[in-house]
């Protein structure tokens, strides 16, 4: 029985072009992501009561050095995760193919090293709580993580296995076969759930006023969002272990979701402690 499956959109992976220039959906997503974080950090920081004794730990000015950091951590922390994470084989023999950042080929671990470094760099130049800038920072990550992955199904990458939902889709060069377009389901759980997890933390439960209680939620829900949807994603390049259905993907997220839990415990605690000593 023929399995049918929804046409793909061919979307040009070039949004603007002008003359010999152009700019690739890939590089608007992110910069839309990077933007928009910013922005919405910026909102953060301007409302005060949304933080301990209703006084946020960074000024508004110092937003801006800490989006130049973060961005940097984003674009060299994802690439080289990438490279060495997924494949390292084929770029260390085409090693200048790793500077072909617009071709696509970013993975998220590596750009959590990088932008953790960024942070820890930020600290301590500009002498801010290192905890906070994490907070503040991951808050805005799930908006470039919803772009990020919209960018990866207009360049038909990251695709899920052959099913037949109703909803799979034949994407080019991947054959006949519908799949899952796995990174919709990224966008949706890691970009758009995520993003309203921490939402409500943050404005219903005061999370920012607990040092390391946002970013430890960031970690262990976007862990968890992707090994569910790396489920989704099971091939054999991305296997860990022959014979064993765990990628490199899930592998990677585990020990995001112990770090996350240890962060959420720790603010806790912290915040336990507080209370007993006041009273």
């Amino acid at each position: 029985m023929e399995i049918l499956a929804i046409p793909f959109p061919n979307i040009d992976p070039v949004a603007i072009s002008i003359g010999p220039l152009s700019v690739k959906w890939y590089g608007l997503a992110y910069m839309a992501g990077l933007l928009l974080g910013w922005l919405y950090v910026k909102r953060l920081i301007a409302s005060e009561r949304l933080w301990a004794r209703d006084r946020a730990p960074l000024s508004e000015p110092m937003i801006d050095d800490l989006l130049l950091l973060v961005t940097f951590g984003v674009v060299i922390g994802g690439r080289l995760g990438h490279v060495l994470f997924y494949e390292p084989q084929y770029y260390l023999s085409r090693p200048l193919e790793i500077f072909k950042i617009w071709q696509g080929g970013m993975a998220f671990h590596g750009g959590v090293l990088g932008v953790a470094l960024a942070i820890w760099a930020f600290s301590r130049w500009r002498g801010a709580g290192l905890l906070s800038v994490a907070d503040v920072v991951t808050a805005a990550v799930p908006i470039g993580l919803f772009f990020g992955r919209i960018a990866n199904f207009i360049n038909s990458e990251v695709v899920g296995t052959v099913s037949s939902v109703p909803w799979a889709i034949a994407f080019p060069g991947y054959g006949d076969a519908p799949r899952h377009p796995a990174m919709l389901y990224e966008a949706l759980l890691e970009g758009a759930v995520l993003f309203a997890i921490l939402y409500w933390l943050i404005h219903k439960r005061g999370s920012l006023k607990l040092p390391g209680l946002t970013v430890g939620a960031f970690l262990a829900g976007y862990g968890l969002f992707r090994i569910v949807c790396e489920l989704f994603k099971i091939e054999e390049y991305r296997i860990l272990f022959d014979g064993w259905p765990i990628t490199r993907g899930m592998a990677y997220s585990v020990p995001m979701v112990l770090l996350g839990a240890y962060f959420i415990r720790r603010a806790r605690r912290a915040a336990i402690d507080t209370e007993a000593s006041v009273t």
